[in-house]
């Protein structure tokens, strides 16, 4: 049945059932959730039960129905999944526009019409008064799935006339599922992507990437060095995150994947540092993260982090991404070696 393509999420299903049974489906919810863990898949199915032809007494699809085949294959006239283009950083009105025309019309094949809208953490204000239209006057047997990180992030206007439904990380048996299912059946590579995936198996899979891990080592390498030079690094940086491509929302999703390989190599200096086991580390890893406990100390390594977070708020606000690399990499320069906060006995 339809559910069992859903790995996670199971309170969610129940939730969504209840509503159901209790024929109080609202006509929007907003799906919020941290990046990569399944809501637009979710969505998709949720989107399948409501149009399947041979549903029984519960919401669950067929599978097998007319209906069913054409959701899967994207092709549904009744059920639209819309994006934000790639090479945008916010969801253009016109592509809005065009969703709500399409919902104006009646329904193609029976009595819904749903729209998935993913990326709506990036509706500006135009996409959204436009879209709070439609929230307004809904038209009859439409559904609305506004997909987003945080509930926060959207108009008040807009969460107000929502329901909003949280979705959780996976467990690791659930990110290990789906890594395996999408084919990475190497246990060592799966052990390095789990712990910095944080529940989210599509950040597992955007990391699974050898050039970004071989840039990470060649960047921690240069920063436990006693004396880096903070121009050569942050030239390296642009220059990789360059090789992205020329939109700045490719660079700068680049740049966050390398802030995170790089917050992880930090956290594994900083555990060392304090004598925490931490995970296997290849040769040259383990090296590095040695030299940087080393140099740069408990103290340093605290702030270093700090400044990690600094810059992914720089890189979520959209400062020119040149500027915002080279602070940061400025910023770690400053940090003197050996500054500890106290000296940590064993």
């Amino acid at each position: 049945m339809a559910w069992t393509h859903i790995i996670g999420h199971e309170s969610v299903q129940a939730l969504l059932e209840r509503y159901w049974q209790r024929g109080r489906l609202a006509h929007a919810y907003l799906f919020v959730g941290p990046q990569g863990i399944g809501k637009v898949r979710f969505a998709q199915e949720f989107a399948k039960a409501l149009l399947c032809e041979k549903r029984g007494k519960s919401l669950v699809a067929c599978d097998d129905c007319p209906s069913c085949h054409l959701v899967t294959g994207g092709t549904h006239p009744d059920c639209q999944i819309v994006r934000k283009p790639s090479e945008s950083l916010e969801f253009p009105i016109e592509v809005m526009r065009e969703l709500m025309q399409s919902l104006s019309l009646k329904p193609a094949r029976g009595s819904r019409k749903i729209a998935i809208i993913d990326d709506a953490d990036d509706l500006n204000e135009e996409s959204s008064n436009c879209f709070l239209k439609t929230l307004e006057e809904p038209a009859p047997g439409s559904i609305l799935i506004l997909i987003g990180t945080s509930a926060e992030l959207q108009l008040p206007t807009i969460r107000s006339r929502c329901q909003t439904v949280h979705f959780r990380p996976l467990h690791t048996r659930q990110v290990r599922e789906v890594l395996v299912a999408q084919g990475i059946e190497d246990p060592l590579r799966r052990d390095r992507l789990i712990p910095i995936a944080n529940g989210s198996p599509g950040t597992a899979l955007e990391l699974d990437d050898p050039e970004l891990w071989d840039f990470r080592l060649q960047l921690v390498q240069s920063l436990a060095e006693p004396n880096f030079n903070p121009v050569v690094i942050s030239a390296k940086w642009m220059e990789f995150v360059e090789q992205a491509g020329k939109e700045a929302a490719a660079q700068r999703a680049r740049a966050a994947q390398v802030l995170r390989l790089v917050v992880e190599i930090f956290q594994q200096a900083l555990h060392h540092a304090i004598g925490v086991p931490t995970r296997e580390l290849e040769g040259s890893e383990r090296q590095a993260v040695q030299q940087l406990s080393k140099r740069i100390g408990v103290a340093g390594l605290l702030r270093w982090l700090d400044r990690c977070l600094d810059f992914d708020r720089q890189i979520d606000r959209r400062v020119q991404l040149v500027l915002s690399v080279e602070g940061f990499i400025d910023a770690l320069s400053q940090q003197r070696p050996s500054e500890k906060i106290g000296a940590v006995t064993r």
